[in-house]
């Protein structure tokens, strides 16, 4: 084992033999990483020009984002960012960037790029030729803005990957849209992307086709192509492309999609690598509470009597006019409890499915009069309008609609409460992340590239929130550390509405749709210009710094400002789950808790140990582990978050083998009154058994 390798790891064994830290051995070791491995293998440059040559000329930056600019602005660009005096504060954030960051050459003998290089390399290439911005996005980056991994990885090199890696797809009800569909993952997963594939208007098992009873496969056949296209689609051997399929609770075959994920599932429907969600309307809860049976529909039914697709209705609004309907088959009655045992029993079993809470997500959304949304992403934290492309015969023109492209970038929670710029911080990453969406043109999927073109969507979220509150002596899950997260994202809310409200001000240019959306009438802001307001316990007013209080008056302001200017970006906020840009910025992920105060990451035949920001000997009994938190306090701290939120959060659930299904399903049940809109990975740990179950994408 490398010394630096054998260093790291003794902060583990020396935790697990006394019970504390020696976070000295990390330090060696990340200091021992730079001698040993960074510094030996880096290429040395006689200054910032001849840096910019080579990597022109040998084609590892493609020259095109670099023409606009002098060469003494870059150079003063380079020197901007080496004088933050950058180091990195542990072996893990080191050896991520340097492993999977860094531009290396071809043949990874050598490493062309250090920290500070990258940063300014992204900063000239995001802003455009904007001097300004580049300077900006610099100071943010070396702050608290951390772009997304396919942004960070793929910015100004010639031979690069897409700014986005994330996307969502409709499917119709027909084999052109099907063939179309798997022609689009095979791209998507081509290009390393992970895909959201809608399922819930295809026609289910035994279904009619042209008028012939019980000829119809169903969704799970479908499901099973999509499966094998992303092990296909395999970004050149690399690793597997990974999707995941949604599905209406009412759907006629939602039993076996349940059952899919389960590990003795019949081979015919099992599941192995793609995952799978649920869409769950409010009415099917309501079944719950009386113990009624609920009636399994079929799409072509309704499409047939209302001209609608299934994902375009709302079941909770036409549950009772759909059992009236002569002309709607009651495909089959289950008792709904009994159902929603054999998703927690299956959730238990596999993590699966996901679960969109569909009226959470519809009836609080700014867009409501433009469409539905209709299933999340992979990760559950993108919830936006989608339109359903008409896929015609060859040689007639197809209609495409709106899918969507994940336009991703987090603020680091800890390091922005610092900056005394805040306003300034979160315009510069609204700036930015306008930038890649409007960069970013998936040409082989055309029902994505039109929705880049015209909604503008972006997802700005956060990160290292569990770090911060241990950083200021609060517990998660008080009562204060939820004050502190309501307050951080109304400001975060505040200035993502000023910046696309200026944004759309400077370019005389609204997304799709402004006019009809709850922005353009000024309902949006009914909530905060009515809010009451009172005095903060000091420990919060301390935690936040250098954020913003945002007042009545403030809200009152930017509503008549985006009234008569409009919006940009037709959506703002998602918080991802992070991973490896969590560990680049040293954070904890998302606004999670940990799953492990001393972290195990095995990469390959090395193991790579990550102390928890902040932590100390002092404050180890502070960092509560996710497993033992309150998870319905958890969720109290999500829900203050989703408040502000346009979209949604990717929110996993901890629990232990002590857990019942039906401890589960009142979880899930609270969270779904708390007004949680999706709910990610279920992760369980035997009491028994310490194990690593961080996500990692």
């Amino acid at each position: 084992m490398k010394s630096y390798l054998k260093l790291n790891n003794e902060v583990l064994n020396h935790y697990n033999r006394t019970g504390k830290l020696d976070l000295d051995k990390d330090k060696e070791g990340t200091r021992r990483y730079f001698l040993e491995h960074v510094n030996v293998k880096l290429r040395y440059f006689i200054d910032t020009e001849e840096k910019i040559r080579y990597l022109v000329e040998e084609g590892y930056y493609d020259p095109d984002f670099l023409r606009p600019y002098r060469m003494e602005f870059i150079k003063r660009l380079y020197e901007k960012a080496y004088a933050y005096q950058f180091r990195f504060p542990s072996f893990m954030s080191a050896s991520k960037f340097y492993e999977s960051y860094a531009m290396k050459s071809r043949d990874a003998e050598e490493i062309l790029e250090k920290y500070e290089d990258r940063i300014v390399i992204i900063a000239l290439y995001l802003a455009q030729g904007e001097e300004k911005l580049a300077e900006r996005a610099v100071e943010a980056m070396m702050s608290a803005y951390q772009p997304a991994t396919p942004t960070a990885l793929n910015s100004g090199k010639r031979a690069r990957g897409e700014l986005v890696s994330c996307f969502k797809l409709t499917m119709d009800d027909s084999m052109n849209s099907i063939a179309e569909n798997i022609g689009y993952c095979l791209e998507l997963s081509r290009l390393g992307g992970g895909v959201g594939v809608n399922a819930t208007d295809l026609r289910p098992l035994g279904d009619p086709i042209k008028g012939i009873l019980n000829r119809a496969s169903g969704v799970m056949p479908v499901a099973k192509l999509l499966e094998n296209s992303f092990s296909y689609s395999n970004q050149l051997g690399q690793r597997n492309g990974s999707g995941v399929i949604y599905l209406n609770i009412f759907h006629a075959d939602i039993e076996n999609f349940i059952s899919s994920k389960k590990p003795n599932a019949d081979e015919k429907i099992r599941l192995a690598t793609l995952s799978t969600g649920i869409i769950v309307p409010s009415i099917f809860f309501e079944l719950m509470k009386r113990d009624k049976d609920m009636v399994l529909f079929s799409p072509y039914d309704v499409y047939k009597e209302y001209g609608k697709r299934m994902s375009e209705i709302s079941i909770s609004s036409m549950y009772y006019e759909l059992l009236d309907n002569p002309n709607i088959r009651k495909i089959k009655r289950i008792n709904a409890r009994k159902l929603y045992t054999e998703v927690k029993k299956a959730q238990f079993e596999s993590g699966y499915p996901f679960e969109v809470f569909d009226d959470n997500v519809n009836e609080n959304h700014a867009l409501r009069h433009l469409g539905r949304v209709k299933m999340s992403n992979l990760c559950t934290e993108i919830l936006q309008v989608q339109e359903t492309s008409v896929i015609h015969n060859h040689g007639t023109e197809n209609e495409y609609g709106l899918d969507v492209s994940c336009n991703l970038g987090s603020i680091d929670i800890h390091k922005a409460t610092k900056d005394e710029q805040f306003e300034q911080l979160i315009d510069t990453a609204m700036r930015l992340l306008t930038n890649v969406s409007t960069m970013t043109n998936i040409q082989n999927v055309p029902s994505v590239a039109k929705a880049n073109r015209c909604m503008h969507s972006v997802g700005l979220g956060v990160m290292n929130l569990h770090g911060h509150l241990v950083s200021q002596g609060l517990a998660y899950g008080t009562p204060e550390s939820i004050i502190f997260v309501d307050k951080f994202m109304e400001a975060l809310n505040y200035f993502s509405l000023q910046s696309s409200m200026r944004i759309a001000r400077d370019r005389g240019e609204t997304f799709q749709g402004y006019e009809q959306s709850d922005y353009a009438n000024g309902t949006y802001f009914d909530k905060y210009v009515t809010k009451s307001e009172e005095p903060l316990p000091d420990v919060v007013t301390k935690a936040l710094g250098h954020v913003p209080l945002i007042s009545r008056e403030m809200w009152i302001t930017l509503k008549e400002q985006v009234m008569t200017y409009g919006l940009f970006n037709s959506y703002r906020l998602a918080i991802a789950p992070t991973g490896s840009i969590s560990y680049i910025r040293n954070s904890t992920a998302s606004i999670a808790p940990c799953t492990e105060k001393v972290e195990i990451r095995d990469y390959a035949d090395s193991r790579t140990i990550y102390p928890m920001p902040f932590l100390n000997n002092d404050n180890l009994s502070l960092y509560k582990e996710a497993y033992e938190i309150d998870q319905f306090r958890m969720i109290d701290l999500y829900a203050a978050a989703q408040k502000h939120i346009d979209q949604g959060i990717s929110m996993t659930l901890y629990v232990t083998d002590q857990w019942t299904t039906e401890n589960l399903a009142r979880l899930y049940i609270y969270a779904w009154m708390r007004g949680i809109k999706t709910v990610y990975y279920v992760r369980q740990r035997l009491q028994t058994m310490e194990e690593c179950v961080a996500c990692s994408i």
